[in-house]
């Protein structure tokens, strides 16, 4: 089938252009918020509104800064050596999820610091957020049409512009569905349960790290690196270690006693 036509800007003041993918971060860190802040008055967190507000604040600065960072040290790096300015154009897409996570853990250890929680604790009523925030972005990988998948004959395949005219397997829209419903469900189910502090967040880094994994053998290699050790990708090569730190740690964490 053809790709939908769905332009990327969705409202437009003069020069000004405002686009989904934008969007999508935009809703993200909303929803995160009200997330965050459920969790922390379950977890019995003295945490006001303002905060929140200054935790969400914090960790968009580090998913944004870490994730272009990322991208740029990953991916891309004798590109933007070359395009200097195209380093803040970051409407064009060029974001990295595992730049992002550091980016993300050195703003929450700097935030728990700051406002005197353990950072394990920290980071079990964030994460279930980022699964909202992933599912959101890779639909806004699709809106923009990048991030496509290998060739395939399968029925739902899609013929992408710029994807040569072939049908392509929707690869973005695997991801929104496992890194979104599908972990945003495992995690809910993990944190059912009081558990030892830090669980959930390494649950959360072992099954995006599988998920992520699994997808990339469907998703398109990137071009300017296309596939790095035998059937192996870039960012398989980041993932499947996040699968087996995250599986370890889960259950080292789990045998502790119940507690911040």
């Amino acid at each position: 089938m053809q790709f939908p036509h769905i332009d990327p800007v969705f409202f437009r003041i003069g020069h000004l252009e405002f686009r989904w993918y934008g969007l999508m971060y935009i809703l993200g860190f909303i929803a995160a918020y009200f997330i965050v802040r459920r969790a922390a008055n379950r977890r019995g967190l003295a945490l006001t509104q303002d905060d929140v507000a200054d935790v969400i604040f914090s960790l968009a600065i580090g998913v944004i800064l870490g994730g272009r960072l990322g991208y740029i040290l990953f991916y891309n790096l004798s590109y933007y050596l070359s395009h200097p300015l195209k380093l803040f154009a970051v409407w064009e897409g060029g974001m990295s999820f595992h730049g992002g996570l550091l980016g993300v853990i050195l703003a929450g250890a700097y935030v728990a610091r700051q406002k005197k929680i353990g950072f394990p604790l920290l980071a079990d009523i964030c994460a279930p957020a980022a699964p909202v925030g992933l599912g959101l972005g890779r639909l806004g990988n699709f809106i923009n049409g990048e991030l496509y998948g290998r060739v395939t004959d399968v029925p739902w395949g899609i013929i992408f512009p710029g994807g040569g005219g072939v049908p392509r397997h929707p690869s973005q829209l695997y991801e929104a569905v496992l890194e979104g419903p599908v972990l945003f469900l495992i995690l809910m189910v993990v944190g059912r349960r009081e558990r030892p502090a830090g669980v959930v967040f390494w649950t959360f880094i072992a099954f995006y790290g599988l998920f992520r994994f699994l997808v990339e053998f469907f998703r398109e290699p990137d071009a300017q690196l296309g596939l790095l050790a035998g059937p192996f990708s870039m960012g398989q090569l980041l993932s499947f270690p996040m699968f087996l730190l995250g599986l370890v740690m889960a259950v080292l964490v789990s045998r502790r006693k119940v507690g911040p």
